[in-house]
């Protein structure tokens, strides 16, 4: 069930997208919480450069693992603007992150994708129950789904 509190971080997460696309890379921004409430990290994509693993849920990933203990990982939260591609699900498995939850999901990405005439990716689109088997995950949330559909459809105008 998505709360007030979630939808705050998610739009959060939809902004820090919108900070990525202003900087030329692809719309994605994601955000670390505590069991607290307490924002621990955020960041937005970086692989305009070239190295497509620099997405923000494999940062928060390593920055859990560098920063918290096994059991504050279990309990923090994770939100983001899009549902973790596999690579990223793995990671936050692998450093036991506890719950996920994204504004759209990796099978609405891949839809609105083709309908730009994006081919698709070389990395298959998995939900992340598919890459980790005890991690409780909701989403996507409509309202916010369109909004980050319209931040690829820009992405995707500039960059043919």
């Amino acid at each position: 069930m998505i709360t007030d509190i979630d939808m705050k971080h998610l739009r959060r997460c939809v902004e820090l997208a919108k900070t990525a696309l202003e900087k030329g890379d692809e719309p994605f921004g994601s955000v670390l919480v505590s069991a607290e409430g307490e924002v621990l990290f955020e960041d937005h994509n970086h692989v305009a450069g070239g190295d497509h693993t620099q997405h923000p849920e494999f940062a928060i990933a390593r920055w859990a693992a560098n920063h918290m203990t096994p059991e504050e990982r279990s309990k923090a939260t994770v939100y983001t603007s899009g549902e973790h591609c596999p690579m990223c699900a793995a990671a936050h498995g692998w450093v036991g992150l506890g719950r996920i939850v994204y504004a759209s999901s990796s099978e609405q990405l891949a839809q609105w994708l083709s309908e730009l005439g994006v081919p698709p990716s070389r990395v298959r689109n998995l939900p992340i129950q598919e890459v980790i088997r005890d991690t409780k995950v909701d989403g996507p949330v409509p309202e916010l789904a369109e909004q980050v559909r319209e931040l690829h459809r820009q992405f995707h105008a500039k960059n043919r």
